[in-house]
């Protein structure tokens, strides 16, 4: 991918040509931004979700988290083209909730359209979330009962906890959880595609059409924007990395 991205239309010498028109043009410019903007929102509300979310079924008994847990192994793999077909059918123009909201008179809820940036937003929390529930639930498991009674003993309130211990605990988690999302939404094509075809500007969906196109194929510019994007995921980790080594030592 990288060897075709420098290579010219039709696989023939090396320029960076490619790369020039990435950066020249205003319609990848746009893809860039919509793909950021898309999955830092989907990540930050999923990882806001999940840590009251992971919470609540840590009070629930064992038997009853495992069956979560399934629940939510089950839901984050259900993404893709099944995923938009299901949200379609219940929040599309005539979809059943649509429908539903309509027959009630909610205008505010009526009003919503699926196939705009709020509805690939809704669609990708809703992947984003159960990933986000699993990778931390293991978090919430390590913080000891013995840290509770210690801060209750102490004259600690519940809130006091979570402020002072709880938190500053699983704060490095949760900022590697919004990694993987970020990074997770970046790299989704499926759902996105199945919902919107080519009429939402997405990196990925600029670079299957580049890819497999059938007249218009450039995939040695589809190469350089998937380089692109790789890089971009490679600059969020960093600073991710940062952000967690930050936390860690200000809270030690």
């Amino acid at each position: 991918m990288i060897f075709g991205s420098f290579q010219g239309n039709g696989g023939i010498g090396f320029t960076f040509d490619q790369y020039k028109e990435v950066f020249q043009n205003a319609y990848y410019h746009q893809a860039f931004k919509n793909s950021i903007l898309i999955s830092f929102f989907s990540s930050i509300i999923a990882i806001v979700l999940a840590v009251f979310a992971t919470y609540s079924i840590t009070q629930f008994s064992k038997k009853i988290q495992d069956r979560i847990l399934v629940f939510a192994n089950l839901t984050s793999n259900f993404a893709g083209i099944p995923l938009a077909f299901a949200f379609i059918v219940l929040l599309g123009n005539s979809g059943l909730f649509t429908l539903l909201f309509k027959h009630f008179g909610w205008e505010t809820l009526s009003s919503f359209h699926l196939y705009s940036w709020s509805g690939l937003v809704l669609i990708y929390i809703y992947f984003q979330l159960p990933l986000a529930v699993m990778l931390l639930f293991p978090v919430y498991q390590g913080i000891q009962t013995q840290w509770k009674e210690a801060a209750s003993l102490l004259g600690a309130t519940t809130f006091q906890f979570w402020l002072r211990i709880g938190l500053p605990v699983i704060m490095p988690s949760i900022a590697g959880t919004f990694s993987i999302l970020f990074a997770n939404a970046m790299g989704a094509y499926a759902s996105a595609y199945a919902l919107t075809g080519s009429t939402y500007n997405l990196v990925t969906i600029r670079i299957g059409a580049l890819t497999s196109g059938d007249i218009f194929a450039k995939p040695e510019l589809g190469s350089a924007i998937a380089c692109l994007l790789g890089l971009t995921l490679v600059v969020a980790l960093l600073i991710n990395e940062w952000l967690s080594r930050k936390i860690r030592r200000d809270l030690s």
